[in-house]
């Protein structure tokens, strides 16, 4: 303990000999990584729990009416996507009916119904993407700011030479090497952002493929009151194939 607590080398060597500028990189990088490992974290959550809604999702149409089947999303998750999209399908088949006269009565069933499940689809995929911007800007910027660092802290630790006038390599080696830890600090942010950033892009691309299906049977049924399920099974046999 006496040994890292006396290191003249390492973070808290940086840390105590860099100036305000070595020291605002740091904060910045740190601040980065809360950043990316609460979105990490958040976002994945958020995926765990949709997983009984994706299960629902199948159920549902094992129920004997559209209202059974609306119970049966409604147990898993009071916010589940699935549930909204035959909520949303319902409304527009309704609206549809009662509102001939307005300018998207003109439009049939067939088109409006789709759009509007499409609105309904594009909506969900906004709430799947939050926070993956933070993770693209973490996992592409850090690197280069822990980069500025390192080329700030060797040109501090070179000046700090030149003007003590000791050139040995015992007295470069220390400034430089601990200027170095920035760009290592850089990559460690780096790296779980980018890992994150393309694990939850994989799974989120998962719920909007289930998400789809599910639009495409909904829209199917509402057209014809009953549910495809020859259609169904093959688009379910393509998805996985692919």
């Amino acid at each position: 303990m006496t040994q890292l607590t006396d290191n003249p080398y390492g973070l808290a060597a940086l840390w105590a000999q860099g100036d305000w500028v070595i020291k605002g990189v740091a904060l910045l990088l740190l601040l980065m990584s809360v950043a990316s490992w609460s979105v990490i974290i958040w976002r994945s959550l958020m995926l765990w729990r949709l997983r009984p809604a994706n299960i629902a999702s199948r159920d549902f149409w094992h129920a004997q009416s559209f209202a059974q089947g609306l119970q049966l999303l409604q147990p898993h998750n009071s916010a589940s996507p699935y549930r909204m999209l035959a909520e949303e399908g319902q409304a527009a088949v309704d609206h549809h009916s009662l509102h001939k006269a307005d300018l998207h009565g003109q439009l049939s069933l067939n088109d409006w119904l789709s759009a509007c499940l499409r609105n309904a689809i594009d909506d969900n995929v906004q709430q799947l993407q939050r926070g993956l911007p933070v993770l693209a800007s973490v996992g592409s910027t850090a690197p280069f700011i822990g980069l500025f660092g390192t080329v700030w802290g060797i040109y501090h630790a070179l000046v700090s030479i030149g003007v003590s006038g000791q050139a040995g390599i015992d007295k470069v080696a220390g400034p430089v090497g601990e200027a170095l830890i920035m760009t290592a600090v850089g990559l460690a942010v780096a790296i779980p952002a980018v890992l994150g950033y393309n694990a939850l892009q994989r799974a989120n691309k998962g719920v909007i493929t289930r998400l789809n299906r599910f639009a495409h049977q909904l829209h199917a049924y509402f057209l014809t009151g009953a549910a495809p399920k020859a259609s169904v099974s093959v688009l379910t046999t393509k998805q996985e194939s692919a």
